[in-house]
């Protein structure tokens, strides 16, 4: 009987993480027009050695820091990223990830321990001084299974969340191993969509009299339907807040906009900031 609810399970799972990718090649591009402003003002300050949480398509890879190369190509510059480590538990967007890494100029490389049915995949490095790009499946959820790999490219000088801690099961157990696997001194780098900030909240610099009292309570209504369609997307989580609460930082800074580009944006005003692991 064990065999066949786990068998049920992953059956369900898999068939949840392919409608997810149906859902997000339709609602990217919308995403991006929402935040692509954003990420263009943070992301050039992510260096080093990096860990991603939950990349997705990694379309925001092109916002990092940026060389071109002698046959004329715009490559990630491998003296500001070292190493890029993506973690992402969803398998069925691996071929979009893949192709905006390789496009970025990155060497991809899959973690055959998470991932075995990767035999076949990667990149061919065509030039000196390519930046690996590691393919790595798993999540943060729980620190006594984080991959190998993940424990292996630590310490990292900066992690990285986008529109990722709306999903996972446990946001603070995933905080608290984002602070362990940062060396001290290190970077989370994040953008989140979030419960509608109160009215008042000082640290709201777009507020575009949005009702945050409306829609915050919409938010809540709408989460338990949402989380099942949006592969356990959580619209009315606190996250700036929640980071910011954690012990282990040295500083936290952030601030929440509201968006209105569409109704959607109103249920996802966003959380955009960094946060510095604490030196002692």
């Amino acid at each position: 009987m064990s065999s066949l609810y786990s068998a049920v399970s992953n059956s369900l799972s898999l068939t949840a993480d392919w409608f997810f990718k149906a859902l997000w090649l339709v609602e990217s591009d919308r995403n991006n027009a929402k935040v692509d402003t954003y990420r263009k003002a943070l992301w050039p300050e992510i260096s080093g050695n990096v860990l991603e949480l939950g990349p997705g398509f990694a379309e925001s890879l092109r916002f990092l820091n940026h060389v071109t190369i002698s046959d004329g190509s715009h490559v990630v510059d491998s003296n500001v990223i070292t190493s890029y480590t993506a973690l992402e538990p969803n398998v069925f967007l691996y071929d979009r990830l893949h192709k905006n890494a390789e496009i970025n100029g990155f060497c991809v490389e899959y973690d055959h321990k998470s991932y075995p049915n990767c035999k076949e995949l990667g990149t061919i490095p065509t030039r000196e001084n390519m930046v690996p790009f590691n393919i790595v499946r798993g999540t943060l959820d729980d620190p006594n299974n984080i991959p190998q790999c993940v424990l292996d490219n630590a310490p990292y000088d900066t992690v990285l969340t986008s529109f990722s801690l709306c999903t996972v099961k446990d946001p603070e157990a995933t905080i608290k191993n984002i602070i362990r696997l940062l060396k001290p001194g290190g970077a989370h780098v994040f953008i989140e969509h979030v419960r509608q900030p109160p009215p008042g909240d000082k640290r709201v610099t777009e507020d575009n009299n949005v009702n945050s009292v409306l829609w915050g309570k919409i938010q809540d209504w709408i989460t338990p339907l949402w989380s099942i369609i949006g592969h356990g997307c959580h619209v009315n989580r606190e996250t700036g807040v929640t980071i910011a609460n954690m012990d282990g930082w040295e500083s936290v800074e952030y601030k929440n906009v509201r968006p209105v580009i569409d109704l959607q944006s109103r249920i996802m005003p966003l959380s955009i900031g960094k946060a510095i692991k604490a030196t002692k």
